[in-house]
């Protein structure tokens, strides 16, 4: 595939993850994820709390509950539940990921990660690159 194919694909994809992202129940953050593999989306996740725990993510303080899953985590683990499979996969996330996320993105075989925003903390894309993953930066105002 020519650059200029795929990263035509990769703003079309981090757009839909964005879309995606408006699902999230949180108020101070909404992280949207895409899972794609062989140019079709294997799974899909956004930022929230466990399955059949209440929708509310921030706490009293506005502070976020520990218990809230990020949406690369949610995105892995779905596509664990369906028999599927990530290796070799794209992740594609509106935030880029933190460490804990990281982790789980090298063991799940995922080969390359686009996103849009920068989170707060870079260690999650230096243990990304440490892995010889594929770390994109998209800037979201050229699509």
């Amino acid at each position: 595939m020519t650059d200029k194919k795929q990263q035509l694909l990769d703003q079309r994809y981090l757009k839909m993850a964005d879309i995606w992202a408006q699902n999230s129940y949180c108020k101070r953050r909404k992280v949207g994820a895409l899972l794609v593999k062989d140019k079709m989306i294997i799974s899909d996740g956004y930022n929230g709390t466990p399955s059949g725990f209440e929708n509310i993510c921030e706490d009293e303080n506005n502070k976020t509950k520990a218990y809230v899953l990020h949406a690369e985590a949610n995105a892995i683990t779905k596509v664990a539940k369906s028999g599927n499979n990530s290796l070799n996969a794209t992740l594609y996330v509106t935030s880029s990921p933190c460490l804990e996320c990281s982790k789980l993105i090298i063991q799940a075989g995922i080969k390359r990660v686009v996103f849009t925003e920068n989170y707060r903390l870079e260690d999650g894309i230096n243990l990304l690159k440490r892995a010889n993953i594929e770390v994109r930066q998209v800037d979201p105002g050229n699509f």
